[in-house]
């Protein structure tokens, strides 16, 4: 034998000692599909590296910051300025959660028009719908959390736009505000939810995504079942063939988010005074930009509804369509599936140019 077939033999054999049976063989006899869109598989094991380096990265700053108003922006600028490689952690960390958002939604989209969420994938196209959720809620919960001038007021901005929510608007900003404004109670309550609320919740939705990816394997796009109606479609070995693959995405990502922390560092701005005013041209960040845009653009009223509230109504509405669509594409090559294609498109063009036009602005 080989020495690749004599460590498989000797890890499996490892495995069977503590799990019996079958411990291993299920991950080492594994099959990957082949064909012209496979590459688009990489975006699913890319998006979990990145959250795996905030992890790491998070708990590292977690040794130094303190969160409270009169430390945290202390706390912070001590970690770029005093602490060795403080400043690579801190962007590491910082470029990383947002590529984490960026390949989430690049995933999401890629499983959309390959129509990925067809039966009966249905609950695993919900998790990962639930996973780009709780990755935004660490995006604006974190972003608070430096306590610079830019942060608080675009928490405060963003914040007040949650009021515009029908029913539970003003409970839900003295939720999330931990009383009627911004203040050392909302970096408290942000704080939680961003270290204990959201990776609990976050870490127990992806191993249910894992779960399913492995129960109902990794889906085929209807053109190439086409290709292949017998289902014989060419595949090759998760293990070493994908894997080793996905490692070595995973190392040049890991490359990426180093020069980027180094040739663009992260910068700390000016510390918070809640009793300034409110600076010109503050936005949330890059991934609310189209929201942002768009609700500037609804007037103060509209038919029988608030502007923002009927932004906000069109925006979870579309949400919640967008959530059910294994539910009402049931023939992918169908009129409907053709239609909802072409929806998915309208989405993108929606969402590039309403960021750019905010962007620009």
């Amino acid at each position: 034998m080989s020495p690749r077939e004599i460590a498989v033999v000797r890890i499996r054999g490892w495995f069977r000692e503590r799990f019996g049976e079958g411990g291993l063989d299920w991950l080492l006899h594994k099959q990957v599909p082949r064909h012209r869109h496979t590459i688009w598989y990489y975006l699913g094991g890319m998006t979990l590296f990145l959250f795996m380096v905030q992890v790491v990265t998070g708990i590292l700053l977690l040794l130094y910051y303190r969160p409270s108003p009169g430390e945290a922006f202390e706390s912070v600028q001590f970690l770029m300025t005093k602490v060795q490689f403080g400043w690579l952690v801190r962007g590491i960390h910082a470029w990383s959660a947002n590529l984490l958002i960026f390949t989430a939604m690049l995933h999401m989209f890629s499983a959309f028009f390959l129509k990925a969420y067809r039966r009966p994938r249905e609950l695993t196209w919900l998790s990962g719908c639930v996973l780009l959720l709780l990755f935004l809620g660490f995006g604006f919960s974190g972003y608070l959390l430096p306590w610079n001038t830019l942060a608080f007021f675009a928490t405060k901005v963003g914040t007040q736009m949650i009021k515009a929510v029908p029913l539970i608007g003003n409970w839900l900003q003295t939720f999330l505000r931990g009383g009627e404004d911004v203040t050392g109670a909302t970096l408290t309550r942000f704080f939680g939810f961003h270290v204990a609320i959201l990776p609990a919740l976050t870490t127990m939705v992806v191993a249910t995504h894992l779960f399913l990816v492995q129960r109902f394997g990794m889906s085929v796009p209807p053109s190439v079942e086409r290709k292949y109606p017998n289902g014989n479609v060419p595949s090759y070995r998760f293990v070493p063939n994908f894997l080793l693959r996905d490692l070595m995405g995973w190392y040049l990502a890991l490359g990426v988010l180093a020069a980027l922390a180094a040739l663009f560092p992260w910068d700390l701005g000016v510390k918070a005074d809640p009793f300034a005013a409110t600076p010109a041209g503050i936005r949330p960040e890059w991934y609310f930009l189209f929201m942002f845009q768009t609700l500037k653009l609804i007037p103060g009223r509209f038919l029988f509804m608030e502007g923002e509230q009927f932004g906000l109504f069109l925006f979870g509405l579309a949400g919640l369509l967008w959530v059910l669509v294994p539910f009402l594409d049931r023939n992918p090559v169908g009129r409907i599936g053709r239609w909802i294609a072409f929806v998915g498109i309208g989405a993108i063009v929606y969402i590039l140019g309403m960021s750019l036009w905010a962007w620009r602005g």
